[in-house]
C-alpha cells in the first residue's frame, strides 16, 4: 500500500474503526492457532495455524501502530484463505454449492481485510481524496460483480419461466403403470405406491399460471408443554366428492374438494401424553374401503357445529358405513368412520373401535403405535406400527397384524419370531418382544396376493450382540406375506446385521419392468443408505445386479459383530450423498463453518471420531463415530415417485450426518421408557437391555448448521430401464433456515435436509416440497427444470398428490411443519389449480383433466 498522509484529527474515528477491526482479527486469529495447533496434532490441516497466525500478527501490530503492515497481514491471511479453499474445494470435486463453501471459508476474514483496509485508507486521506474515489469505486465494481452472477443464478434456477415460454412435453414412449386417474385413494396414490398421476390438465404449457385455490386450517396446534413434536406428514385422499385428511393427533377431516370446506369432523381426543413417546407425532395417511356396492356415491349428512366440531345429524346405523374411512391413533385405536358421515362404525370392533394395544404388552401407552395409517386389501386392514427408537432391548413387538375391514376381526399377525401368522395368542400370551417393526407404508398387489413389508430395527438400533437370526433375517428388509395367511412368502435384507439404524422408511414401490423382452411386476426400494434395489415381486429375485461389498471389520463394540459384506445395488447410482456409482466418502476437506472457528471445531471434532465410510461400525473408541449418510437417510418415508411413461424415478434425499456416540451401561443414567423415563427428559437413549445406551444428534456445529459442507439435500432422478442418472440438483434453499436459526432469506438453492415426498403427472412435471424452506416447487420431470414454486405458510413436510373434481385438477399438499428439522410448524394444508378462467378450463367436463394432456393408462398386471 502506498505511503499515506495523515488526514486532519478529524478523521480519526477511521483508526478507532481500524484498531476495533484489526484487533477481533487478532482475537480471531489466536483462537484459530490454538485450534489449528490442536487439528495439526490430530493430523489435520495447518491452515488453521497459519491463518491464525497472520491474523493474531494483525493485531498485535496494530497496538504496535504498526497499522500498514497490519492490514498487510492480515491481507495476507487472505490470500492464504483463498489458496487453501480453491485447493481443497478443487480437490473433493467441486461439489454442486460449492459457492458457498467458498463464502464462508473467504467470508470473515475478508470482511475483516476490505474493512481494514477501507479504514486505513480513509483515516489517512482527506475527504475527496483521489484514493477515496477509487476506493469507492472498487467497491462498487465489487459489489457487482458479486451481486450480478448471483441475481443471474437466482433468476436461472428459482424464477419461473415468462409467459407462455415452456412447450408442451413429448413423453417419450413406455409402459403406463397404473395410475390414479381422478381420485387419490391411499397414500402413494395407490397400494402400489407409485405416486403418479394421469391428470395433464395441469402442464410444463400452463404450470406457471398455478394459482391458489383455497385454504383449510385444522387449528390442531402442538400442545403447550412442549413434550410433543408435531409433524402431520399427511397426504390426503381423495375419493368421490370428499377429500379426507388427517392431523399429527389424528383429528380427521372430509372436505369439500373444490372449496375445502369442512364436511365433518372426527377428533379422537388422543391425550398429550401418549404422543411422548413418538419421535414425531404424525398421520400419513387415513385409509379407504368401499364394500363395492352398486349404489353410487354416499349422500353428504347435514352437519351441525357442535363442542366437538362437525356432529353428524342422522341416525348412526351400520348400514350406512358401506364406505369407511379408518385411522389410527397414538394411543393405539384403530377407528372406522363412516365416509360420508364421520361417525364411529358399530359393526367394526368395538363400537367403531379395535384396540391395537391388545396382545402388545404394553408398559406405557404410546410406547409402539401406529403412525403411516393402514393398507386396504383384499378385504383387510393391513397395520404396522412404529416403537420409540433406542429405549429397551424388550422394546414392544414390531407385529404386523390384518384385519377384516368390514368387522375388526384379527386375521393374521406377522412377525419375524412368529413362524404361524395366523395362530392364536394365548391366554395372556403378548407378541414376541423387541423384533424388527413396520413403521412406513405397506404397499399391496391384490394380483399376487401379496403384501410387501419395509421392516425397520429391533428394540435396539446400534447394538445387535443378542440379536436371533431370524431378527437379523428381517432388519432392514424388504418382506413379501401372503395377504389371505400373512406367511412368508420370500424377504431380501438389505443391511446385513444393521447397527446403523438403515430401517426401510421409504414405502416399497410396485413397478412394471421389461426383462428380457418381458413385463415383470417388481419392487423397487429406495433406502436411507441409498440404494434402489429392484426385485421381482413374485419371487424376490433381484432384477438388476446386486453385489456383496466387503466393508470395515475394525472397531466392533465388546460382544458385537459386524457383517464382512453388504449388499449393494449396482445398476443404479446410489443417492445416499452425492448421486453417484458408489456411495460417498468424505474426508477433512467436507468438513464446513460458517465461520473460521466453527469451521474449526468440526473438523476437530471429525478427527477426533471414526470415520471409515459408510457402515462405520458403533464405538466407544475415540469420541463415537460419524455417521453418514445418516438417521432420516438418504430416502426415508416421503419415498419415490415413477412417471411410466418417460421411465424415471423420482427421489428426493438428504446428505445430513449425525455423530452416533455410545456410552457404556455404568454410565447412563437415563431410565427408559417403561421404567419411569420419557423420551423428552432422555440426553441419552438408554437402550436398556444392552451393554450401551447412545446419544445420536445430527452433526452440527456452534452455530447450529451441519459440519458438512453443502448440498444437504437433493432431488434427483434415475431411468429405471437403464440406470442412468438422468438429472440431479440440490433441494432447498437457506430462506427460512440459518445460522442460530436465524432465516438467511437466501433463495439460491444449497441444499437443505429435507423430508416428505414427491409426485409426478402426466403433464411432465414434478411437484416436491420436503426442504426446509417454505416452498412448493414443480420440475420439469425429464430435465430437473424449475418451471413453478409457490410459498407455503408452514413447513411442506409431507408429500403432494393431486385429483380432479368437476373437471378442475388440483394440486394439494398439507403445510405443517416437521419440530424435529425445525421448520415452521402450522395447521394448513394449501390446495393450487388453474384459474377458472383459464382457457385450459373453460367448458371442460368432468374427466377432462385426464385428456388435457395425456393418457389414461390401465393398471397392466405383472
Amino acid at each position: 500500500m502506498p505511503h499515506l498522509p495523515l488526514a486532519a484529527p478529524g478523521h480519526r474515528a477511521w483508526r478507532w474503526l481500524l484498531l476495533a477491526l484489526l484487533t477481533i482479527a487478532g482475537v480471531l486469529g489466536l483462537a484459530m492457532v490454538v485450534l489449528g495447533i490442536r487439528l495439526v496434532l490430530l493430523g489435520g490441516t495447518v491452515y488453521y495455524a497459519i491463518a491464525g497466525a497472520l491474523l493474531l500478527a494483525g493485531g498485535v501490530l496494530a497496538w504496535m501502530r504498526r497499522e500498514t503492515m497490519a492490514v498487510w497481514a492480515v491481507a495476507a491471511a487472505v490470500v492464504v484463505t483463498l489458496g487453501w479453499s480453491l485447493l481443497e474445494i478443487h480437490g473433493k470435486g467441486w461439489l454442486p454449492a460449492w459457492g458457498f463453501d467458498l463464502a464462508a471459508r473467504m467470508g470473515v476474514v475478508t470482511v475483516l481485510a476490505v474493512g481494514a483496509a477501507v479504514a486505513l485508507l480513509f483515516w489517512r486521506t482527506a475527504p475527496g481524496h483521489r484514493w477515496r474515489r477509487a476506493c469507492l469505486a472498487g467497491l462498487g465494481l465489487a459489489v457487482i460483480a458479486v451481486a450480478l452472477p448471483v441475481v443471474l443464478l437466482w433468476e436461472r434456477v428459482q424464477g419461473p419461466a415468462e409467459d407462455g415460454a415452456l412447450a408442451a412435453d413429448p413423453a417419450r414412449p413406455g409402459t403406463q403403470d397404473g395410475a390414479t386417474t381422478t381420485e387419490w385413494s391411499a397414500f402413494g396414490g395407490t397400494n402400489r405406491g407409485l405416486r403418479h398421476s394421469a391428470l395433464a390438465q395441469i402442464h410444463l404449457g400452463n404450470v406457471d399460471r398455478l394459482q391458489d385455490a383455497w385454504t383449510f386450517r385444522s387449528g390442531d396446534h402442538t400442545p403447550a408443554e412442549g413434550r410433543v413434536f408435531y409433524s402431520s406428514q399427511n397426504t390426503p385422499l381423495k375419493v368421490g366428492d370428499y377429500l379426507y385428511t388427517c392431523t399429527p393427533s389424528s383429528q380427521v377431516f372430509a372436505l369439500d374438494p373444490a372449496t375445502g370446506e369442512a364436511l365433518w369432523h372426527f377428533d379422537p381426543q388422543v391425550p398429550a401424553r401418549a404422543m411422548e413417546s413418538l419421535f414425531s407425532a404424525a398421520c400419513r395417511a387415513v385409509a379407504y374401503f368401499d364394500e363395492g356396492d352398486a349404489a353410487g356415491q354416499p349422500e353428504r349428512f347435514p352437519q351441525t357445529a357442535g363442542a366437538e366440531g362437525l356432529v353428524n345429524t342422522l341416525p348412526r346405523s351400520g348400514s350406512q358405513c358401506r364406505r369407511r374411512v379408518y385411522v389410527a391413533t397414538p394411543d393405539g385405536r384403530l377407528v372406522a368412520l363412516d365416509a360420508a358421515g364421520g361417525f364411529p362404525c358399530p359393526g367394526f370392533g368395538t363400537d367403531g373401535v379395535v384396540d391395537l394395544n391388545a396382545g402388545m404388552g404394553l408398559r406405557e401407552t404410546g410406547f409402539a403405535s401406529n403412525t403411516s395409517g393402514a393398507t386396504v386389501a383384499g378385504g383387510l386392514l393391513i397395520v404396522g406400527q412404529q416403537v420409540s427408537d433406542n429405549q429397551r432391548r424388550d422394546a414392544p413387538s414390531g407385529v404386523v397384524r390384518a384385519f377384516d375391514a368390514r368387522t375388526g376381526e384379527l386375521r393374521w399377525a406377522w412377525d419375524a419370531l412368529r413362524p404361524d401368522a395366523t395362530a392364536p395368542l394365548a391366554p395372556g400370551e403378548i407378541y414376541p418382544r423387541g423384533t424388527p417393526n413396520v413403521w412406513n407404508v405397506i404397499s399391496a398387489d391384490e394380483s399376487l396376493g401379496l403384501a410387501f413389508l419395509g421392516t425397520g430395527n429391533p428394540g435396539a438400533d446400534h447394538w445387535g450382540g443378542n440379536r436371533t437370526p431370524e431378527e437379523d433375517r428381517f432388519t432392514a428388509a424388504v418382506v413379501a406375506v401372503d395377504l389371505e395367511t400373512g406367511a412368508t412368502r420370500w424377504s431380501f435384507t438389505t443391511v446385513l446385521h444393521d447397527l446403523w439404524d438403515y430401517d426401510l422408511g421409504a414405502q416399497p414401490m410396485l413397478v412394471d419392468v421389461p426383462i428380457d423382452g418381458a413385463m415383470r411386476r417388481a419392487v423397487l426400494q429406495g433406502t436411507k443408505a441409498g440404494d434402489l434395489f429392484l426385485l421381482d415381486a413374485a419371487t424376490g429375485e433381484p432384477l438388476r445386479p446386486v453385489t456383496m461389498q466387503p466393508v470395515t471389520q475394525e472397531g466392533a463394540l465388546p460382544g458385537e459383530w459386524l457383517s464382512p459384506h453388504q449388499p449393494r445395488s449396482e445398476f443404479y447410482p446410489n443417492l445416499g450423498g452425492l448421486p453417484g456409482p458408489e456411495s460417498e466418502r468424505i474426508d477433512g476437506r467436507h468438513i464446513w463453518g460458517m465461520t473460521p472457528i466453527d469451521a474449526a471445531l468440526c473438523r476437530i471434532g471429525f478427527h477426533e471420531r471414526q470415520y471409515l465410510g459408510i457402515f462405520t461400525p458403533p464405538t466407544i473408541e475415540k469420541k463415537g463415530m460419524v455417521l453418514l449418510p445418516g438417521t432420516i437417510g438418504g430416502m426415508n418415508w416421503g419415498g419415490l415417485a415413477f412417471d411410466p411413461v418417460r421411465r424415471i424415478v423420482i427421489a428426493n434425499y438428504s446428505r445430513l450426518p449425525n455423530i452416533v456416540d455410545m456410552h457404556p451401561r455404568e454410565e447412563v443414567v437415563d431410565r427408559p421408557v417403561g421404567s419411569g423415563g420419557a423420551r423428552p427428559d432422555q440426553a441419552v437413549a438408554p437402550q436398556t437391555g444392552t451393554p450401551f445406551g447412545v446419544n445420536r444428534p445430527m452433526w452440527l456445529s456452534a452455530l447450529n448448521v451441519p459440519c458438512l459442507a453443502p448440498p444437504w439435500g437433493f432431488i434427483a432422478a434415475v431411468h429405471i430401464d437403464t440406470g442412468e442418472l438422468v438429472w440431479s440438483k440440490p433441494l432447498g434453499t437457506g430462506f427460512d433456515a440459518g445460522p442460530l436459526g436465524i432465516p438467511m432469506r437466501i433463495k439460491i438453492p444449497m441444499g437443505t435436509p429435507n423430508i416428505g415426498g414427491p409426485l409426478t403427472t402426466a403433464g411432465g412435471l414434478t411437484f416436491v416440497a420436503a426442504a426446509q424452506d417454505n416452498f412448493l416447487r414443480a420440475f420439469e420431470t425429464a430435465t430437473g427444470r424449475l418451471v413453478w414454486q409457490a410459498r407455503l405458510p408452514a413447513g411442506g413436510q409431507a408429500g403432494p398428490m393431486t385429483y380432479e373434481h368437476d373437471g378442475i385438477q388440483y394440486i394439494a399438499i398439507a403445510a405443517t411443519g416437521h419440530a424435529r428439522l425445525e421448520t415452521e410448524e402450522g395447521d394448513y394444508l394449501k390446495v393450487f389449480a388453474l384459474d377458472p378462467r383459464s382457457p385450459d378450463l373453460t367448458g371442460l367436463p368432468p374427466g377432462a383433466a385426464t385428456r388435457a394432456g395425456g393418457t389414461d393408462p390401465e393398471d397392466e398386471g405383472p
